[in-house]
């Protein structure tokens, strides 16, 4: 494994291009390298991880890049336990069922942050691996139950960079910092109807993995936001600034900042934005820190029009999931790609798809959870759980709920109807698009959900220049192209 810059040095050599961390697995470990490799930030994707490398043992991990990386990991006995867990040399028996992870909870067992901690390690040692480039890491701030588990393993393979959006991360330069140092730790959790901000999640390194292990560099953490007023709030103290910024649009892939003001759809039923909802680049600028612009800039024209406004650069997403270095099963590439080709391809603002509650963008597509009556037809279920909501229960103590569970169930923990009509269970959908969806006990397995931005244009002209697809160096070649 290569040594990670100091964060020093990273100031003094910010990329130009991030290649957006999407999915579950999407950007994969393969995709982060290729993009890390080329001077630019390779980023995989922080969710779900402890269920990635779950899933991958249970198919056998064949090319043994898993336990490759296992290897480096400085505990060994955390390894065997995991390998004991969830190893099945040869892989799975068709119509076999993964193993359950346990889900995430305000207190988190060993098992569970063992998982947490290698899952995450294993990612970024891989996307490391063999070259000396930067890598991050995109987290999910509504997944907080996860967040310290997952940023220590990270940080013990060296990630570069820590990339956290879809919400207000104010909390994460002191757990990097406290987690940098092997300190035992906390981060404040939010739980629906308790505005009190007692309820946390916490980790103790020595604890976890003993001592002896030599202190971490600190990554550098750019936070995710959508208009220059969170952007300024943020560094108003030192203690919760970032160090940098993603100013991210509503056009841009995945989930996206719901519309400000009063809500009102379309007559395709996406959520309507407006003037209110576009940044000020002018204002992002004068808070003097480093950023990047997202959502609807995956062309070269887009790239340098960023940096003439003041950008650092772009960070990109579609271009990127479309091509061969991605984690998405080749079915599914295939037919992405099929659709772009025709033109047929669409990409819609689905208000209701996502637990989060978030606008959430989904590519239409044959056969995917994009079609209501597919995702009708689902039974409804929250098995893997890392969307779901903590909410306080009338007995003081601290539920779980998810929109995307049982109508009946939800809504004896308190929901409404009306918040779990048209919800997709994007946990399933989203391992299902890397081919690690569960298959369940009629032999059924998960259907898929593809995310992509709203703007095709770079797809599509990508696509007339290589045609039967394309390489994350494809994509670097014509972004970073001069004029």
């Amino acid at each position: 494994m290569t040594t990670s810059p100091p964060l020093t040095a990273l100031r003094r050599a910010l990329p130009t291009i991030i290649q957006g961390g999407m999915g579950v697995a999407v950007s994969s470990w393969r995709l982060a390298s290729a993009v890390a490799r080329r001077g630019q930030l390779g980023v995989v994707s922080g969710t779900a991880l402890d269920l990635v490398l779950a899933r991958r043992l249970e198919d056998g991990d064949l090319d043994g890049s898993v336990r490759r990386a296992m290897a480096a990991f400085p505990v060994r006995s955390v390894v065997d336990r995991v390998l004991k867990r969830h190893l099945r040399p040869g892989g799975r028996a068709a119509g076999v069922a993964y193993t359950p992870v346990q889900r995430l909870s305000m207190r988190p067992g060993r098992a569970v942050q063992e998982l947490t901690v290698l899952g995450n390690f294993v990612e970024v040692w891989l996307a490391k691996e063999g070259h000396d480039g930067i890598v991050g890491i995109n987290y999910l701030q509504k997944i907080q139950m996860a967040m310290p588990a997952a940023a220590y393993g990270a940080m013990l393979a060296g990630v570069d960079v820590v990339l956290v959006g879809a919400g207000i991360p104010r909390h994460l330069p002191h757990l990097l910092d406290d987690l940098a140092a092997h300190r035992p730790t906390r981060l404040p959790v939010d739980v629906v109807g308790d505005p009190s901000g007692d309820h946390c999640v916490e980790i103790d390194p020595p604890g976890l993995l003993g001592t002896g292990i030599p202190p971490l560099n600190r990554p550098m953490f750019l936070a995710i936001v959508s208009s220059e007023v969170l952007a300024a709030y943020l560094t108003r103290d030192p203690a919760i600034s970032p160090d940098g910024f993603v100013i991210e649009g509503h056009r841009a892939g995945g989930h996206n900042a719901p519309p400000r003001g009063r809500p009102v759809r379309d007559e395709r039923g996406q959520p309507v934005f407006g003037a209110r909802d576009q940044a000020d680049i002018g204002k992002v600028a004068a808070v003097g820190l480093p950023f990047w612009l997202a959502g609807s800039l995956g062309t070269p024209e887009a790239v340098r029009a960023a940096v003439a406004a003041g950008a650092t650069g772009v960070q990109v997403g579609t271009v990127f999931a479309m091509s061969t270095d991605s984690g998405l099963t080749p079915q599914l590439r295939e037919q992405v790609l099929a659709a772009l080709h025709a033109d047929e391809l669409e990409v819609l603002t689905d208000a209701d798809a996502s637990p989060t509650g978030f606008p959430f963008k989904v590519a239409q597509l044959d056969g995917t959870l994009s079609e209501p009556a597919l995702r009708e037809t689902r039974p409804r279920l929250c098995d893997l759980g890392f969307l779901r909501s903590p909410y306080l229960k009338d007995d003081g103590l601290v539920g779980f709920r998810c929109p995307a569970e049982p109508v009946e169930m939800f809504v004896r923990k308190g929901g409404t109807v009306e918040e779990a009509t048209g919800r997709a269970c994007l946990c399933n959908a989203l391992s299902a698009d890397v081919g690690l969806g569960q298959t369940r006990p009629d032999g059924r397995s998960e259907e898929a959900l593809v995310t992509l931005g709203a703007d095709l244009t770079g797809a599509t002209r990508l696509a007339e220049l290589y045609p039967d697809g394309w390489s994350a160096d494809h994509v670097l070649d014509w972004l970073l192209a001069p004029a």
